[in-house]
Order: structure tokens, then C-alpha cells, then sequence
């Protein structure tokens, strides 16, 4: 059953269409790119599964011969060689402002073809089509776009929305198990911080969403994507609410620069920031160890991480966490909560609370 949801920006506003199938019968969804000029970015895991289909539904619209361009999968390469190798593609082939692109894949092929299109000849569209669980609840909405460097994620980016969001949940089918469950923490981020309904529902469900219920997952990819829409259209540019949206994302952001975005993918670290970032919710007693008990426990049931080894070094951890971008005049801002559906953004200057909140393992513990 096809679904559509609205990302509500005046003139910026796009809709998100969720529905299974939809990469397999797409010219419904992109009859209105007749005649126009496309560059379409992916990767070859992605391209080799979906690709072919998607080719040969634009040809129905006079657009054949697509210049296509893969990058290497895996957030190591979301960074500026490899923007600077499309744009040197995209002149090459002679590409104007009137070109559209496409972006076929998950977080980092959006994430960088959402900048080269903010970026190129000062600003060009481009449709996300996500194949994976977190790009497409979260990373494909919201006009985010970003490469990372060394010394940060997503330090160097822009906002620029899509012209549409295009969502087959069939393509989950395809995801390895680790793929698929990194969405499932993106999943938990929206329980914690604005639905305490959702946050149930997966407590009492985890099982069939391990299973890849198809039912299940549109509903938890509408859920997801809807709360994401009303919070963006609140504050499309971070300047409030949508700050939120990144519960346990300071915590993870410094394990993934920390480990050269190699060790974790994206969705494995915001499960343990999540963890992290209950911890310090629990050590201000904002929150109750009743909810950090709830959500270990949900953390272990999907199978996600939810601690690093001790082996980690805390002082560079927090040391990345001082670069984060929601923080102001020298002082680290967080996301905790107050209970389950229930999150503030605060200034938190104790420097030994956030480091003892990593939660760590040791060596003979394997989660």
C-alpha cells in the first residue's frame, strides 16, 4: 500500500513516498523527469541489485545512456576526494544546472550526493531513493548533506533538500543482517526522543522486526518518517527542535571519528549513544534507571552494540566530543531524556560525568 507523507518547507516542501515494490514499477514516481538531464550516484552493492531496474524504467521517459557514477561503499569515503572525483565527472560530461541527480543507496551515497548537488554550479535538485533501514528513516529526510573529515563527522556540508524522497522497503530484503540492524538503532532514536508508543511497540515486537515483517517495517518506516517531517518542518535549519534529533549522536560521532568511521557503522554507533547518552541522563537524575534498564535490555534483544572496549581511549573520545557542532561558547551540548518519548537538549560542562558515561566492556564481554 502506497504511502505518502509530506516534508512541509513553503517552497521547499517534498513528499516522501513509501511503498513496497516501488524501485521495480518507479515510473510512477518519475514520469515528471521526462525529457530532463540525470546523473545518477550509487555504489557498486547497491547498483548491482537495483541499478539495472532503475535504468530501464527512465528509458519509458526518452532518458537513456544515464551517466552514472559508483563510489566506493562505506563512510570512510564520504569525504572530498571523492566529491571532488564527481564534480570532475559531472564537467566532464558537460553538466549544467538543469541536471537532476539521483542518489541509489544508502546514508553515504545520499549524504554525498545531497552535497555535490547543494554545491554544483552553486545548487542543482536531486531525488533520494534509499536502500537501506536508516537512509530511509532518517538520513534521506530532512535535507542534511554533508562529507566528513578526519577531525569530525559531517564537519563540512550544507542544508539542501530533495525534490523527493522515494522509499521501497523490499529493498531491506536485500540488506546483510548488520546493515539492517544499524537502521533498527536509528529506529530506537525516534522511541526515545518523541514516541514512547514507538519505543513500546519495538519492545513487544523486536522479533518480527528481526524477522523483516513487510507490514511491520512500512509502518515503522512511516512512523519514523513522519516525526522526522513535523520536527524538520519546525526547524529546517537546526536552529531549535530539530537538535533532538541527535539523541546519542555526540557520543556516537566522536566512536566513529575516533575509530576512522571503519569499526562502526553509523547506526551500530548511535545505539551505544543512546546508551552513553541515558547514562548521563540517569547520573543528573533526569531520568530513571527504570529506562536505562529498558533500553540495555531492547539494545541486546535487536543484537546492536551497545558498549565499546575499554580499550578505547576516553580522553580522545571526549576530546572529539568538544568539536561537535551543537556546541556553543566552548560548551558541549547533549541530547538526554527525561523519560522514554521525552528529550531536551542541555549544556552539560562536567567533564568527568560525560567521560565515565561511555559505557565501556571488558574484554571478555562480547557485545
Amino acid at each position: 500500500m502506497s504511502q505518502q507523507i509530506l516534508v512541509d518547507l513553503a517552497e521547499n516542501s517534498y513528499p516522501i513516498e513509501i511503498e513496497a515494490g516501488l524501485v521495480k514499477h518507479s515510473p510512477v514516481f518519475l514520469s515528471h523527469l521526462k525529457d530532463k538531464k540525470l546523473f545518477i550516484i550509487s555504489n557498486p552493492t547497491v547498483s548491482e541489485l537495483y541499478l539495472e531496474k532503475l535504468l530501464g524504467n527512465l528509458k519509458q521517459f526518452q532518458l537513456e545512456d544515464v551517466p552514472v557514477y559508483l563510489m566506493p561503499d562505506g563512510e570512510q569515503y564520504k569525504n572530498l576526494q571523492q566529491f571532488e572525483q564527481i564534480i570532475a565527472r559531472m564537467l566532464s560530461l558537460n553538466l549544467g544546472r538543469d541536471t537532476i541527480i539521483i542518489a541509489l543507496g544508502g546514508g553515504v551515497v545520499g549524504d554525498l550526493a545531497g552535497f555535490v548537488a547543494a554545491c554544483y554550479q552553486r545548487g542543482i535538485p536531486f531525488i533520494q531513493i534509499p536502500t537501506t533501514l536508516l537512509a530511509q528513516i532518517d538520513a534521506s529526510v530532512g535535507g542534511k548533506t554533508a562529507v566528513n573529515h578526519p577531525m569530525g563527522k559531517n564537519m563540512i556540508g550544507a542544508f539542501h533538500q530533495p525534490q523527493q524522497v522515494l522509499i521501497d522497503p523490499e529493498t531491506l530484503l536485500s540488506l546483510p543482517q548488520r546493515e539492517y540492524l544499524a537502521g533498527i538503532g536509528e529506529a530506537l532514536k525516534y522511541g526515545l526522543l518523541a514516541d514512547e508508543a514507538l519505543f513500546e511497540w519495538m519492545e513487544a515486537s523486536m522479533d518480527k522486526f528481526l524477522q523483516r515483517d513487510l507490514p511491520i517495517l512500512e509502518k515503522l518506516i512511516a512512523r519514523c518518517c513522519q516525526i522526522k517531517a513535523d520536527i524538520v518542518a519546525e526547524d529546517e535549519k537546526e536552529s531549535g527542535k530539530r537538535a533532538l534529533l541527535n539523541l546519542g549522536h555526540s557520543f556516537a560521532h566522536a566512536i566513529e571519528a575516533q575509530t576512522h568511521y571503519r569499526q562502526y557503522l553509523h547506526g551500530e554507533a548511535v545505539a551505544i549513544g543512546l546508551h552513553a547518552a541515558m547514562k548521563v541522563s540517569v547520573a543528573m537524575n533526569k531520568s530513571q534507571q527504570t529506562h536505562l534498564q529498558r533500553l540495555v535490555s531492547l539494545l541486546e534483544k535487536s543484537g546492536l552494540p551497545s558498549t565499546i572496549p575499554s580499550s578505547m581511549d576516553v580522553e580522545q573520545l571526549f576530546l572529539h566530543m568538544k568539536k561537535d557542532k551543537k556546541n556553543k561558547a566552548g560548551k558541549i551540548r547533549i541530547v538526554i531524556n527525561h523519560a522514554i518519548g521525552d528529550a531536551e537538549l542541555i549544556t552539560c560542562d562536567d567533564e568527568a560525568l560525560i567521560k565515565s558515561s561511555f559505557p565501556l566492556r571488558s574484554a571478555s564481554f562480547h557485545n
